[in-house]
């Protein structure tokens, strides 16, 4: 699996793309700066899809972030920025 931010920086709605993946599932978690899951998402998905969006954190303070995205036998970590 190799993710790929559209941006670190996001407001409401977090996009990245997916290639490599071969798992048809993906689990996603959103953790602040101390560790806290700030929201989860499990997934299914078609083969050929490659971009994703999540949306949905317009009320999350701003801070530093780390999305953790994992399947079957790996796991990616990806630090973003939520700005005003």
């Amino acid at each position: 699996m190799t993710p790929k931010l559209k941006s670190p920086v996001f407001i409401d709605t977090l996009v990245f793309d997916l290639s490599n993946t071969p798992s048809p599932s993906l689990n996603v978690v959103l953790r602040d700066d101390q560790g806290r899951i700030c929201n989860s998402l499990n997934t299914a998905f078609e083969p050929g899809l490659k971009t994703f969006y999540w949306s949905g954190f317009n009320e999350l303070p701003y801070g530093v972030y780390t999305l953790e995205l994992s399947e079957e036998k790996e796991k990616k970590l990806l630090n973003l920025v939520k700005r005003v």
